[in-house]
Order: C-alpha cells, then structure tokens, then sequence
C-alpha cells in the first residue's frame, strides 16, 4: 500500500504543482503571449526550424529530455534511502527543474531559437559565451559516447529489444514522408506505429539478435560503431523525416508503459524493501553533494536546457505551448523517476523472474555496497527486472515484459543519442562561427566531428568500454550546465526588468552543489595518479571556466541597480 500512496500522491502534487507554480510562472514572470511570433514560424527553413503541433513536439521533447537519466539516476541514487531520493525528485523537479526547462524553453524562443550558449554572448559577453560553448561540448561528448554504451550495452544484456528498436526507424520514416509530405493525420499514424512497435516486441522476445565478436572487436564495440554511423545519418536528416515522427511513437510508447505500470503498482502493491534512509553506504561517496548530481534528470538537469534551446524552441509553433512542453514535461518526467524508485525499492523484492531472490535479499544484490550498484546492468537491471516483476501481476509474462521494459529503455537512450549529436552539430557550428573556422560550419563536417570524437572516448578501451571513463564527471557537469543555465536566464530577467528571484535561487543552490562535487571528483582523480590524469585537467578546465562565467555574470548583475528584486519575492 505505501507504494500506492507513493505513486498516487506524487501524481497529484505534480498536478497542483502545474496548476499553481507553472501558471504563476507562465502569466506574472514568463508572461507568455502568442502574439509573439515563434522562430519556427518566422524561421521555418523545413529543416531544423518547423512549426509542429504541440502533441508531436511534446512527444520529442519528452522523450529527449528522458533518455535512460530518471532511470540509472534513481536508480542509483536510491542507495541513500528511498526518502532523500524521492523528496529531492519531488521537490527538485517542481521548484528547480522544471522552473530551468520552462525558462531554458522562452528565452531561447525569444531569441531566434539560438542554443542558451549564444544566448549567453547577447545578454552576458562573447567571452561567457565562448566557455559556455566550450562546457556544453564537453557535456555533450560525455554525453553521445555514454549514449552509445547504454544502447549497446542493453543490446547485449537484452538482445530482445534489438529487432524492434531497429524496425522502429523504418516505420517513423514512412509516417514522417505521409504526414509531411501527403498530409495525413499524424495521431492516427503514431498510433499505427506504436502497434506495429509491440507486434514487433513480441517477434523481438522469441528471435533476439546477439552479435558474434569479429575477430578482436567485441559485440560492444560493434554496436558502437553502428549507432554511431546511424547518429550521423539521423543528425543531418531534416527533423520531420526521422526525428519527430520516432520521438511521437516514442512518446506514445511512453504513455502506455507509464499507464501499465501505474496499473501495475495498484495490482502488485510491493512493499517498499530499501531503507528509508542510509547515511554511509559501503564504498559511496557523501550523500552531499552526491545525491543531488546523481540523481539529475528526474529533478534538474542541464541537459534540458540544451534540448530546449536547441532543438525544441525551433520547432514550437506558439509561445503558450512552453507551459505544456517545458513545465509539465520536467514533471512527468518527475514522474517517471518517481515510477522508478517505486520499482527498484519495492518491485524488485517481489517474487517471480529469473531470480529466487526476494524482499531485502533482492534488493540488497544490487545494492550491498556502493561497488554492487556501480555496474551499468545493475542500474538497469534493476529497474528493469523491478518493473518486469510488477507487470507479472497484471498477466504479462515475463519474457514479454522483459523485452517491453528492455525496449523502453533503448528507445529513450537511442532518443537522446539523436538529440544529442544534432545538439553537439550546433554546438561545433557555433563555435566555428566565433572562432572563424569556416569548415566547422558545415552540416557533415560539424557532424563528423561530434560523431568522431565520441567514438574516440567510447572506443577509447578494449570492449568499448571507454565511454565510462568520464562517467564520473557526467553528474557534476551536467547539473553544473543547469546552473549556468539558469544564470543566463536570470540575467535575461533582470534586463527585462523582472523578477528573478525564481531563477536566482536555484542557480546558487545548483552553484553550491557542483562546486562541492567538482572539487571531491578532483580530489579523487588527483589521488589516482596519472590512470585518471585526464579527468582531473578537464576538472579543472571546466571549474576554472565556470567560476570565471559566474563571477562575470555576477558584476553584470551587480550593475543593474534599477531593478533590485532579487530580495523581492
């Protein structure tokens, strides 16, 4: 029953979270309009600028925010106690996230539909935007060659999920070319999709796919290479011909499982096995500052704002859609974290599977000690032989929901696989405009390079296994981005002469968790020696770029002594 009320509870308040602080943000401080002419609209090059309706951009921009983040995030992070964890994604994604998300959404669409880092050379100086760039490449570099070990990876542990993640391109193409290029009703084609989607999650969890070892390259690195290939194609594509259409059959997908396994908790009720709170796991790092990088997506996180700003903001055709699709798609994602913590506190203990384990005993396999939940399986397969323990309830088998929750997994990290290389293309785009490096702003050489240079860092080990040499630094710089996000949009606040205090806020808590974490990671890499020398200069280069973006920001703000509402609420 505590599951119940957990799952239950946590959707209302998210409601009234919507209908109260979302509103209040979107009418007294955003002050949406939509008189005001969106960059899709204005822009609309058929490309990367395209009006959509809202139900469609909300399916991309969902699903690229969600990626496999308010997964292996709880998942991890739930080792403190399933309390921190669920108060910080309840309180984190109303107040924080989605505040950043929504803010991150009508800046960008006030601007030309430009990345938050360009935005940062308008309202701050070109020198901030330049670092600003300079991060953001970083992150996302993490971000693709991290990408590219969580879908191969899921390849490997559930070859069922391998035929309809790859039928799934196939099908979004064919609805893409009918709905953009004969008309037809772009609803009832997802929908098709989606079923033909799980006809082939049936075909997929009686014919799995494993790939042999050619020679020296091993099934992990192979898998790589493929979707790095396949990153490149899907980023140079016009967004409506493979973007859009996959991201809305996603969207669906994601509806139906979020739907089943709401279901699933009332029918199943697990008992709620992990501690309600642990101070010092064996092996962890300080439950300060690290559950609050660990846990990103699901309560903040930058990345968003890099979506937002990036991909979303040219292609939202009014400007009160930035309520729905920025504020309320942080708090289903919220959601989706909170679903999480309920399936790997408490679905996990139930009985069934291909486990006798049970209650504490299987909860405490995965998460003995800090070392025990490290591994990239146990943070997915937890949450997945959790929630695949639950929909045996309901009278789902398990082979069958093995390769549903296999597949939701894959088709959220494959999502943020494609969004995120199109992002690092106008990220390398940008910077080749400010540094005067002509070829860097061509579509397939800005490409090349993001696809190159993750490949390098994922395939930098024997087994493909180098894109989890930066792991350690993916939480702080990501949640580092978030609060330099939300610098830029105080700062465009106060030039507007409103109200920036829900903005401020966030940003110095975000300031004060990073900085922690970034000075503990180089503590760690320094006392490494030379095996993490590495990590410890990229440390200290995006340390060092931060505190130089923060200090400018805060003598421009400051300056602004017209306006003094950071002491108004």
């Amino acid at each position: 029953m505590q599951s119940v009320l957990i799952a239950v509870g946590s959707f209302v308040l998210y409601i009234i979270a919507y209908k109260t602080y979302g509103q209040f943000l979107a009418k007294k401080i955003f002050k949406l309009d939509d008189s005001n002419i969106t960059p899709a609209v204005k822009i609309n090059d058929k490309k990367d600028y395209v009006p959509t309706k809202l139900e469609v951009l909300f399916g991309h921009h969902y699903t690229s925010i969600a990626g496999t983040g308010p997964i292996v995030g709880p998942a991890i992070g739930i080792i403190w106690g399933w309390v921190p964890a669920l108060i910080w994604i309840l309180l984190g994604s109303i107040f924080m996230g989605a505040v950043h998300d929504f803010g991150a959404l009508v800046v960008s669409a006030r601007n030309q539909g430009k990345s938050i880092g360009d935005i940062a050379g308008k309202y701050i100086s070109r020198r901030v935007q330049i670092m600003f760039l300079v991060i953001v490449f970083l992150l996302l570099l993490i971000v693709i060659a991290v990408f590219c070990l969580v879908i191969a990876s899921l390849f490997s542990m559930y070859p069922q999920s391998v035929i309809p993640i790859w039928i799934e391109i196939p099908i979004a193409m064919a609805i893409g070319h009918l709905v953009y290029k004969k008309g037809k009703d772009a609803l009832k084609l997802s929908l098709i999709g989606v079923f033909l989607l799980y006809v082939f999650i049936v075909v997929g969890a009686y014919v799995p796919v494993k790939l042999p070892a050619i020679g020296s390259i091993q099934p992990l690195a192979s898998w790589t290479i493929i979707l790095l290939i396949y990153a490149f194609i899907a980023s140079v594509m016009p967004v409506w011909k493979l973007l859009q259409p996959r991201d809305y059959i996603n969207g669906h997908e994601l509806f139906v499982v979020l739907f089943v396994l709401a279901i699933a908790v009332l029918f199943s009720r697990p008992e709620i096995v992990a501690p309600v709170y642990q101070a010092h796991p064996e092996g962890a790092p300080p439950i300060f500052p690290f559950l609050f990088i660990t846990i990103s997506c699901g309560a903040i996180s930058g990345f968003h704002a890099l979506v937002g700003s990036g991909t979303s903001s040219k292609q939202m055709s009014k400007e009160s859609h930035a309520i729905v699709i920025g504020y309320g798609g942080m708090l289903l994602e919220g959601f989706l974290a909170v679903l999480v913590i309920i399936a790997v506190a408490g679905g996990i203990g139930l009985a069934g599977g291909d486990s006798n384990l049970t209650g504490f005993a299987a909860w405490s396999d995965h998460y003995s000690s800090w070392g025990a939940a490290k591994g990239l399986g146990a943070k997915i397969g937890a949450f997945v032989n959790g929630s695949a323990k639950m929909l045996g309830f309901i009278g789902i088998s398990w082979t069958i929901a093995i390769t549903v929750m296999g597949v939701f997994v894959a088709s959220f990290a494959s999502t943020t696989l494609d969004t995120a290389t199109r992002l690092q293309r106008y990220i390398i785009s940008e910077l080749g405009v400010e540094l005067h490096i002509k070829a860097l702003t061509n579509v397939y050489v800005a490409t090349g390079v993001a696809v190159v240079t993750a490949g390098i860092v994922a395939l930098a080990k024997e087994g493909g296994k180098g894109g989890l040499i930066l792991w350690p630094l993916f939480g702080a710089a990501n949640q580092l981005l978030a609060c330099l996000a939300l610098m830029v949009i105080t700062v465009y606040l106060r030039k507007k002469k409103i109200q920036s205090i829900y903005t401020f806020v966030p940003m110095l808590i975000m300031f004060v968790i990073t900085g922690v974490a970034m000075v503990y990671n180089m503590h760690n890499f320094y006392a490494d020696g030379l095996k993490s020398l590495h990590l410890l200069v990229i440390s200290l280069i995006i340390m060092v770029l931060e505190a130089w973006m923060i200090i400018e920001s805060f003598v421009l703000l400051s300056k602004k002594t017209d306006a003094d509402d950071l002491q108004s609420a």
